[in-house]
């Protein structure tokens, strides 16, 4: 795969489609890779019209990482957050926000869709609102504005999550069965070998975890978008299924009456996953907003 230098840093990427259709920028989630946007979901995107960019985020998979920075100690960080003091950070959403416009750069494109997921939809967020002038469309899938109002995740969801992180092959596989069977899509549940062989993927490719703790410390970090996003003028999508549990489906109303003239797309049935079910309904409300 290719790597570009932008934003001072090095990030990994690819690309889906002819370079000459209309660009679309895939942004991951906490801790997630590139190879978390499946090839297929990419490649029927792609075939949509699209010029589909997948890339690594700042600290994980194979982009930079910033292990000089210190790991932070969430919980306070949280503590403080919630108490309205400042707090230090590695980096921001703001920062990781600059990645993708510098590889847009790095590409010569000016102008692309924007599509996150988790994390990555509150980056995107964060995109539309520093760079309006540089994004087509905004998709933000299962996010949230950071409204400090809105419900948390279940407990033994956070509890999870906060766990000290998996330090080998066989323990990241465990995580990975044990958090889909917390968040899955109890409508479209994944196989332990599709989990098994996704955590192997993930792991022998960059095994960083990290980084997604300072991933939790940018978003914690953010705080609420919700003034900024009030005043969006960019074409948004909502999309959000009813049965999640890391990020609860009242986040994704929030957003979607939050920004002005955004669609929703609610699905019965889905948690904090995008099973392969669901692809073609995702991947056609992504095309008909891109397009409206």
């Amino acid at each position: 795969m290719p790597k570009v230098h932008a934003n001072g840093i090095e990030i990994e990427f690819e690309t889906f489609g002819d370079s000459a259709a209309d660009p679309i920028l895939l942004v991951m989630g906490l801790g997630g890779q590139l190879i978390h946007w499946h090839v297929t979901f990419c490649e029927q995107l792609a075939a949509k019209g699209y010029l589909v960019i997948r890339y690594d985020n700042r600290d994980v998979g194979l982009s930079t990482w910033f292990d000089d920075a210190g790991t932070p100690e969430l919980l306070p960080l949280m503590k403080a957050a919630r108490a309205g003091e400042p707090i230090d950070v590695p980096y921001t959403l703001a920062d990781m926000a600059n990645d993708g416009m510098a590889l847009l750069s790095a590409l010569s494109i000016e102008r692309a869709h924007v599509c996150g997921i988790s994390m990555g939809g509150m980056i995107v967020q964060r995109m539309s609102l520093d760079h309006p002038e540089r994004v087509k469309t905004m998709i933000s899938i299962m996010s949230s504005t950071g409204n400090p109002d809105l419900p948390p995740a279940a407990p033994e969801v956070m509890a999870k999550l906060l766990a000290p992180p998996p330090q080998n092959l066989e323990e990241s596989i465990d995580r990975a069965i044990t958090m889909s069977a917390l968040v899955g899509s109890p409508a479209y549940p994944a196989t332990p070998t599709e989990l098994k062989e996704t955590a192997e993927l993930a792991f022998k490719r960059a095994f960083h975890p990290e980084g997604a703790t300072r991933h939790l410390a940018a978003i914690t970090a953010d705080g609420s978008r919700v003034d900024g996003l009030r005043a969006l003028e960019i074409p948004s999508l909502v999309i959000h299924g009813r049965n999640d549990a890391l990020v609860p489906f009242t986040s994704g109303v929030d957003t979607a009456a939050t920004i002005p003239g955004a669609k929703s797309l609610w699905i019965d049935g889905m948690g904090h996953d995008l099973p392969r079910a669901l692809w073609e309904p995702v991947i056609g409300a992504i095309h008909e907003r891109a397009n409206s």
